[in-house]
């Protein structure tokens, strides 16, 4: 299995997600390499062997931030190099070369387009059949249909043609593919992200975000949102309804949680909506601060242009706050008992938003009710899919 990233060194969803999917699929008796293209200490991990994969005059690799920034390399002779996120790709894709000479294996699963030139080289390499796991395409992270990086969009378009079989995370990333690259629809399964509610941590003492604790005590309300910082988000979207949502509600704060390269752009907004003292922005965050920031909330909204799933919305319903997610997600096909808008409706976000605002027996309802719905989720449905794809191409026993 080729990936970029394992928590705790993630960016976001995509690490979260190969990590519950191979824990999952450990259960089913699969037996699991992960690559990745970077070295750290996931002794942590027991339910599959975790191998670095990187350039041969390298004697470390290590990430100069969060996962998908730009790495470092640490040559053999004590040099230190950068590396652009390409030349990283590069450079691991020779590195899955060597190991494919030296590793036997029935199958090749790669997640998302970094890993994707590393899993073409290494089924020409070894002839063996290719999964490619789409947790999102380049248009979804650009937030236009035919947008993004043309290279990104070439390496995607490749890889899903000389696959074997395509996995999308939902309904809504499989017509993405089709409409972007003409991938044949029956070439393309979808299996949907998920959530085990055994790897929530606990909350532990008072909440991080003392301010707002003590501002609710005093009757306000805060509408929370935790991912990164990018036009995919619909973060500007969110401010303009906040601005109705304050003009009706005055004692509404929103807090945002994640870093990324819309922050200062968000920030400008809030201001030049005269909503700036209400508007919060907590940086990217992990443990306590990370979990947190769900728990202080009335209620979560994700407002997404495109999401492929969304996993932050069960977070937030396993932390206790009811959500708002976009129509446009992935998630939105497995709940129902959460309130759904369309991205670009900021007046009807806006209305949703401050009816829970105002009614604390609606709020309580709504997270009531998908908590229960939240309850029935599991990887291991998602992770029996799998294994019976894995049996379909490579032969294994299911």
């Amino acid at each position: 299995m080729l990936g970029w990233e394992l928590p705790p060194h993630n960016s976001g969803g995509l690490g979260v997600a190969c990590y519950q999917l191979c824990r999952a699929l450990h259960k089913t008796g699969v037996g699991i390499e992960f690559i990745l293209p970077y070295t750290a200490d996931h002794g942590h991990i027991d339910f599959m062997k975790v191998t670095s994969a990187y350039p041969m005059d390298a004697a470390v690799i290590q990430k100069a931030g969060i996962a998908y920034d730009s790495f470092e390399y640490r040559l053999q002779n004590g040099d230190l190099k950068g590396a652009s996120l390409f030349d990283i790709a590069q450079g691991y894709e020779n590195a899955v070369e060597r190991l494919v000479e030296v590793r036997e294996f029935d199958i090749i699963h790669a997640h998302d387009w970094l890993t994707c030139r590393a899993a073409i080289r290494a089924k020409e390499k070894s002839g063996k059949p290719l999964i490619v796991h789409m947790h999102s395409v380049e248009a979804d992270r650009a937030g236009s249909e035919g947008g993004g990086n043309p290279m990104v969009r070439e390496i995607e378009e490749l890889s899903m043609m000389l696959a074997d079989r395509v996995v999308a995370v939902s309904e809504h990333t499989k017509q993405s593919i089709i409409r972007e690259y003409g991938i044949p629809a029956d070439k393309i399964e979808v299996i949907h992200n998920s959530f085990d509610i055994d790897q929530l941590e606990n909350l532990s003492g008072d909440n991080a975000y003392t301010y707002l604790e003590a501002m609710r005590k005093k009757g306000y309300r805060v509408v929370s949102n935790v991912g990164r910082i990018t036009i995919q988000k619909g973060l500007p979207n969110l401010l303009r309804a906040m601005q109705l949502v304050i003009a009706k509600a005055p004692k509404t704060f929103l807090l945002i949680v994640g870093s990324g390269d819309q922050l200062y752009e968000l920030m400008a907004l809030s201001a030049e909506l005269g909503i700036a003292d209400k508007v919060l922005f907590a940086d990217f965050q992990r443990g306590k601060n990370y979990r947190d920031a769900y728990a202080v909330g009335d209620l979560f909204v994700m407002p997404s242009v495109s999401e492929p799933f969304g996993l932050t919305p069960l977070e937030a319903i396993g932390y206790g706050t009811p959500a708002l997610i976009s129509k446009q997600s992935g998630v939105s096909e497995v709940m129902t008992n959460v309130l759904k808008v369309d991205f670009w409706d900021t007046n009807e976000m806006a209305n949703q938003i401050t009816a829970v605002m105002q009614n604390d027996v609606l709020r309580d309802e709504l997270q009531k009710q998908s908590y229960k719905e939240y309850l029935k989720l599991s990887w291991d449905k998602s992770a029996e899919k799998l294994n019976q794809l894995y049996a379909t191409h490579a032969g294994a026993a299911a």
